[in-house]
């Protein structure tokens, strides 16, 4: 049983696993839908990542769970109650910007403070509560230090200390790391998680990084034009992604359009719009028949290169056009007999380096692909 509050602010006992619900959400801006029924739940304690491109609708959902804006249609619920018409400043959430928005005439302390004291906090339980905030985001030193003399990874601390502060049900992060430099966004990504997992409390954040997504969080809703197009782990998300959409955002995947020429119960043959023949391994979720549309995604670190034809279920033959070197592993683009280009990320074992222009083979299983239906 969990403790909510209600618009009178009244403690209800609620019984709930979910923090966050959204049922049948819709948010309509001068006649254009933002948002168009979506449906989510985040868990209680989960990092939850609402990722796509921009435009998608993701900062408008965010906005819709803090209640800086009301649905048009359908219900946001937070730990199992109807939040319709409750203000922000009565909602159990709290909002980290990516700018941060510190009050640059007031300390580290008092931008911290500064919550608690609108709501009449005593003295005591506010000296308390800012120094464990300040503490678990390491900024206790630089208490009585202005946001200007702070630097954008000390900044982005003193907001979520902000946030903690008023121990809220969700903590909601609005690309929170955005404005910092790469360095300083991986080290924040660590820190952010480590964070998480001492605190259990429940945080969603948006974001259009699939990195910083991938690595920080429990799940992944992707949306597309307003829509949720998957919810997932982040390696159902990566593995399985269930729409050509998903394939092609969440990292780097070979996408080939046609039409299904023959399928049964273990394999599916399809033949690209430039006449390939592909193998496929049918998934769980794989409903096609022949003559379908579809979307084969392959993705590069699963393409093997080679200089003589292998003995494999789809292998092609072209010409390597370019070749990029990372250390680790070999980026390729192989542009196929067919004309179609294929990308590969191959680890460094090769040994050789391979001339540009020069024949060579590559190839994958028909497990390691997918077909989604267009």
């Amino acid at each position: 049983m969990a403790q909510t509050f209600t618009q009178n602010q009244a403690i209800v006992e609620v019984d709930t696993q979910n923090d966050v619900e959204l049922r049948n959400v819709v948010k309509i801006y001068n006649g254009e839908a933002a948002v168009r029924g979506i449906d989510l739940n985040v868990r209680q304690g989960e990092f939850f990542s609402i990722l796509g491109p921009s435009g998608c609708g993701k900062t408008t959902t965010l906005r819709l769970i803090a209640g800086f804006e009301e649905p048009t249609t359908g219900e946001v619920f937070i730990r199992g109650r109807d939040v319709s018409g409750v203000p922000p400043y009565r909602r159990p959430v709290n909002t980290v910007f990516q700018s941060y928005a510190l009050f640059g005439h007031m300390t580290v302390w008092d931008n911290v403070a500064f919550g608690l004291r609108l709501k009449k906090t005593s003295k005591a339980e506010i000296q308390a509560r800012v120094s464990e905030a300040l503490q678990l985001v390491k900024m206790e030193s630089f208490a009585r230090r202005s946001p200007s003399q702070l630097s954008g990874g000390q900044q982005q601390r003193v907001a979520l200390a902000r946030a903690l502060v008023n121990r809220p049900t969700v903590v909601l992060l609005d690309e929170p790391l955005g404005a910092l430099d790469l360095k300083l966004r991986k080290e924040m990504q660590v820190e952010l998680s480590n964070l998480h997992k001492e605190l259990g409390v429940t945080f969603v954040m948006v974001t259009h990084d699939q990195e910083e997504a991938l690595s920080l969080s429990d799940r992944i809703a992707v949306m597309n034009a307003g829509l949720v197009e998957q919810v997932g782990s982040p390696s159902e998300i990566y593995e399985y992604p269930r729409s050509p959409f998903v394939a092609d955002f969440i990292g780097d995947t070979n996408l080939f359009h046609g039409y299904v020429e023959a399928t049964d119960p273990s394999l599916i043959k399809m033949v690209t719009e430039e006449g390939s023949s592909i193998l496929v391994k049918p998934g769980d979720g794989w409903h096609g028949s022949v003559g379908n549309a579809v979307v084969v995604s392959i993705r590069p670190e699963k393409v093997h290169v080679s200089l003589e034809s292998p003995n494999a279920d789809n292998v092609f033959e072209g010409r390597l056009k370019h070749s990029m070197y990372l250390g680790t592993h070999v980026h390729y683009v192989v542009k196929l007999v067919s004309g179609e280009t294929v990308t590969v990320s191959q680890p460094n074992r090769l040994g050789t380096a391979i001339a540009t222009d020069e024949p060579i083979f590559v190839s994958w299983s028909s497990a390691d692909c997918l077909a989604l239906i267009n």
